[in-house]
């Protein structure tokens, strides 16, 4: 198969990673710098264009789509999908992961267990939306942010309103969230591939911190998660409908709570702890579906 890899960047860990796996698995790979794809939008013969030549030979393409990209990335995935390329996550799986209030609206309707969590746009509801997610300490979340970036604990009601004024005052979305203090600065990051969770870790936030992101310095060691925990990570992974994701899980009192999904999960970080090929079973999943989806492609022809 030739497999496209949509990334700015061939040199980070996780694309150098499945380019090794595609060509360890005889596979051909080019690695596509995502903003340098331009698009020919028609009903009947739909292409993209790169560096001067046409996208047209492709089997299957990998996006990894950053957050600073996420609507230009999703519409040359989505413009792959209309050329009938196999994509290994869809482009409205990927938008509907980045928007973290989407993405937690469509979990608990498919009730998927998350911490209370709530969403207002007015000053005057401040004092009610604190308490309706139980006081604090309670997290306070920037819409847009990443990597633990726009991420605040407020450890009293007074610093919450104060902060929560503060990004209202700027027009920045926001949710709020209880702050599930039995996890002790810890998640589970779950890696889902197809319906399996094929790698998991556990990551601590440093001393001093709560968002436990190796980002921002947090560490990462091996852990072996519960069925309940397989399941609620599957189950968020699928409802999103993406085939390979990142979930993010605290242990709370009231059981396992999802707390996001990323569509383009790192592969650094839970490959060297867990001492699994993540980046080959990618390709190997690929391998199954994308010629599954051929197969039906042809005989519509």
């Amino acid at each position: 198969m030739k497999i496209g890899i949509l990334s700015r960047n061939e040199n980070l860990y996780s694309t150098k990673r499945l380019v090794q796996a595609c060509i360890q698995r005889g596979h051909e790979v080019e690695v596509i710098d995502t903003l340098s794809c331009y698009m020919n939008i028609t009903a009947n013969n739909p292409k993209i264009h790169y560096k001067g030549r046409t996208l047209d030979e492709f089997d299957a393409i990998i996006p990894r789509i950053g957050s600073d990209v996420t609507f230009y990335g999703a519409s040359v995935v989505r413009q792959f999908e209309m050329m009938n390329v196999y994509s290994l996550n869809k482009s409205i799986a990927i938008t509907r992961s980045r928007d973290k209030l989407r993405s937690m609206q469509i979990l608990a309707g498919h009730n998927v267990n998350l911490p209370i969590t709530g969403f207002a746009s007015s000053p005057d509801d401040i004092e009610d939306l604190i308490a309706m997610v139980g006081g604090a300490p309670l997290v306070i979340k920037l819409l847009e942010g990443t990597q633990g970036l726009g991420v605040v604990l407020a450890e009293t009601n007074k610093a919450a309103e104060s902060v929560l004024h503060a990004f209202m005052e700027l027009k920045a979305n926001i949710l709020v969230q209880e702050y599930v203090k039995e996890s002790n600065g810890a998640d589970i990051r779950c890696f889902v591939i197809g319906d399996r969770v094929v790698a998991s870790i556990r990551r601590q936030a440093k001393e001093g911190e709560f968002r436990s992101n190796l980002h921002r310095g947090g560490t990462a060691s091996l852990v072996k998660i519960t069925d309940q925990e397989k399941e609620i990570a599957i189950q968020a992974a699928k409802v999103l409908g993406l085939n390979v994701a990142g979930v993010d899980i605290l242990q709370s009192n009231k059981g396992p709570v999802v707390l996001e999904v990323n569509s383009s999960p790192g592969l650094e970080g839970i490959e060297t702890i867990s001492k699994i090929d993540i980046a080959s079973k990618i390709i190997q999943f690929i391998e199954k579906n994308a010629v599954k989806m051929n197969k039906k492609r042809k005989n519509n022809l």
